[in-house]
């Protein structure tokens, strides 16, 4: 048996505009969410936050996935910082205070078992072509004749504006329930997928939307 190699495995064909175009011919577009913590909300703001959530779901007529990343928190550019910082600091008590802040920082989280999440909503559109394409084809990965990824300007355009329209509903439903969300752009898409597919690997992070609440 042949051995694929690993972009076989991967269902992304190609990344244009802030769109994920996948092998099958399905459009991605990705949102980063700020995050609400109902522990903080009184019990009434919890109620209304869950109805104005309920409706939203209801009110969609189109595909919608939350996905939570999670990964080790990664403080070694933070600690590299402060090196730097303490290279530079001439007075000997702001140094001796820098030294101990650096070491309680390392010894804590190498102590503790920090995660860092970060939240997502993808939007789906499938393009006429990719619902056409047989329930084994899109289950099994069967080859299309159509390069999805090379789509004329013309008709990419048209698909990437059904996309955001449904992406535009989505923020605006979020919105409701006090979740912020942004649109990940091509490089933001790009250190996405590298730190999913290398999770050992320490890729750029991704600068969160601000948080509500």
């Amino acid at each position: 048996m042949e051995a694929q190699s690993t972009q076989q495995l991967v269902d992304v064909d190609s990344i244009r505009e802030g769109v994920v175009i996948l092998k099958s011919g399905e459009l991605r577009a990705i949102l980063m969410c700020s995050s609400v913590n109902l522990a903080l909300k009184s019990q009434d703001e919890q109620d209304a936050l869950v109805y104005q959530y309920q409706n939203f779901l209801n009110g969609l007529d189109f595909p919608v996935q939350f996905v939570i990343h999670s990964r080790k928190l990664d403080i070694s550019g933070y600690l590299n910082d402060l090196r730097e910082t303490l290279k530079k600091q001439e007075n000997e008590l702001l140094r001796i205070q820098t030294e101990e802040y650096i070491d309680f920082i390392r010894s804590f989280v190498a102590m503790q078992n920090i995660m860092s999440k970060n939240f997502y909503a993808v939007v789906s559109y499938h393009t006429g072509e990719s619902a056409r394409r047989s329930f084994a084809e899109r289950m099994f990965g069967g080859k299309s004749a159509v390069s999805f990824g090379k789509m004329a300007d013309e008709e990419f355009q048209k698909y990437k504006n059904q996309l955001w329209q449904r992406m535009e509903n989505v923020v605006s439903g979020m919105r409701s329930f006090g979740v912020r969300s942004i649109p990940l752009s091509d490089t933001e898409l790009v250190e996405l997928f590298f730190d999913l597919y290398n999770p050992g690997e320490s890729g750029k992070q991704l600068v969160a939307a601000e948080p509500v609440g």
